[in-house]
Parts: structure tokens; sequence; C-alpha cells
């Protein structure tokens, strides 16, 4: 990976990936305290860990230069529905077994699923990432069960390796966000 840092705001065809604002925590908390979104992360659920999360996402960007953007609906401006959700690349601190290792994510709230927002987001993503970051692989452990994630990996061409597969030590035996899967995706490999 080279020292070099991820522009502050992009846009696709239909999206605007931004830094975090004050003003996207309320929206923010209300996406991490719907279940059905949060059905597999032990991410924040309350205002206050929201919050904390929020905070730790723009230090992530300060110390690494890229982290996860805003993802917004184009012309949505100030309006609450546009931030849809996060995405971007991460300098993972877990699972110790894989790193070092540079992740891809995103959540979407639950109005704008099935739109493609997360794969057009995590496309621009990883071009990002490997032209101007010179990655030169990127990593997703989402949950085995989370078919939503899977699928977008799927599209976007990542291989599943079942060798990399592992249990989460911090989340309780026979929980459902237990068993985690690996897909990666080599600088070789992306076909935007």
């Amino acid at each position: 990976m080279t020292d070099r840092s991820m522009p502050l705001e992009v846009e696709t065809e239909r999206l605007i990936l931004r830094q975090w604002r004050d003003s996207d925590r309320e929206a923010f908390a209300a996406m991490n305290a719907d279940p059905e979104v949060m059905r597999y992360f032990t991410a924040p659920r309350s205002r206050a860990e929201s919050d904390a999360l929020l905070d730790w996402m723009r230090a992530k960007w300060r110390r690494d230069g890229f982290g996860f953007w805003v993802v917004e609906l184009k012309g949505a401006g100030d309006n609450p529905r546009g931030l849809i959700g996060f995405c971007g690349l991460n300098q993972a601190d877990f699972p110790k077994h894989l790193l070092p290792f540079v992740e891809v994510g995103w959540r979407v709230m639950r109005w704008a699923w099935g739109n493609g927002y997360a794969t057009e987001a995590a496309r621009a993503s990883l071009d990002l990432g490997f032209e101007t970051l010179g990655l030169a692989e990127v990593v997703a452990p989402p949950i085995a069960g989370n078919a939503r994630s899977r699928a977008v990996m799927e599209r976007l061409g990542t291989r599943h390796d079942p060798a990399d597969e592992f249990d989460d030590p911090n989340e309780a035996v026979g929980s459902l966000i237990r068993p985690l899967v690996v897909y990666r995706l080599s600088c070789e490999d992306w076909k935007p």
C-alpha cells in the first residue's frame, strides 16, 4: 500500500460518497437502531454507541487517509433520506489471523435495500482502493448467514475462500453472527 489518501468526496452515477458531518448523527443512529439493518452486526444500537462509531470512523480517516464515507443519494441535499448508509475501506484490526488487510464494508438503511446502492458505492471504493491507494488486495469478512452482503461480494467479483472461514471469538457459541466467511479480491482480478 502507498501513503496516498483517498479523496474526501466521490460521485457515482446515483450517489455521493462524502465525509461525515455532525448533521448525519440522527439519521445514522436511526439506521443503527433498526433491528433488521443490525441483524448481522454487533455494531451500535443506542444513540451514544452510534455517535461513538461515527467519531471512530472520522478518526480512522484522519489516521489512515481513508475509511468509510457517508453514502448519500444525489440531489438529496440536507434531506435526511439522502443519507442511505455508509461504505468504504477500512484498515482492519480484526481478525488477527488475517491481518494485515484492508476491508471493504457497507451498511444501508432498510428503505434503500434492493436498489444496488451498496454495490455501486463498493465499486467506487474498490476502484479508488486499487488505483489511488495501490492496494494489492481487499478482503471482506461478512457474517456467514448474511445473504445480502454475500450477494454484493459476489457481484463485485470477489472469491470466497472456505479455508479462511472462522468463528468470531467475541460472539457466543451458537450466535447467528459468530460464523464469518472471507471474500478476497486482488488488484489483478478487479474488473469494474
